[in-house]
């Protein structure tokens, strides 16, 4: 066979195609969502990371579900009630960047228009170690308020202690 006859079909068949090409400044365009699934995937490594290290005896299927389809900021605490992780998303939300809330309690994003009773149910929800449900309003890094849908739950290890609380979040109207 000789390769020649290949080459020049390959030359013909391209050109009976109509073949557009993208100006580099045109990827932005066409790949919105390449940062949001570079950090859902970089977020879901971590996650995933902190579940093994810390032996979670929690189904990590529902991370990527809250994650990747929901669109869920995820915050986790360590039993302290510090954060020791929160999920890049959570800027869109609340203009902080997970950097700079780690170490800190979510106590932090509540003001004087925070909703004393929602509080009091989260509160004896992490001391009886059950799940909760319920919409806070919170407080932006720029001050301004949003009401925050939040359901936590405690994160057990193969031993039973409770070792993580986990929130899964986000802002509604």
């Amino acid at each position: 066979m000789d390769i020649g006859n290949y080459d020049d079909a390959v030359r013909k068949f391209y050109k009976t195609l109509k073949i557009t090409q993208l100006p580099v400044s045109s990827w932005d365009f066409y790949a919105t969502n390449f940062d949001k699934v570079c950090e859902t995937a970089t977020d879901l490594t971590s996650l995933f990371k902190i579940a093994k290290e810390r032996s979670w005896a929690f189904d990590q299927n529902i991370l990527k579900e809250e994650l990747e389809q929901k669109e869920h900021v995820i915050v986790v605490t360590d039993a302290k009630l510090n954060i020791v992780y929160a999920t890049n998303n959570i800027w869109k939300m609340n203009g902080y960047r997970p950097e700079q809330i780690i170490g800190n309690k979510p106590k932090m994003f509540q003001g004087e228009k925070t909703c004393k009773k929602s509080l009091e149910l989260i509160s004896t929800a992490i001391k009886e170690e059950r799940s909760f449900e319920t919409i806070v309003t919170n407080y932006r890094q720029d001050g301004s308020t949003y009401k925050c849908w939040i359901h936590g739950q405690p994160i057990f290890n193969k031993t039973g202690e409770v070792i993580n609380f986990i929130a899964f979040e986000r802002e509604v109207a």
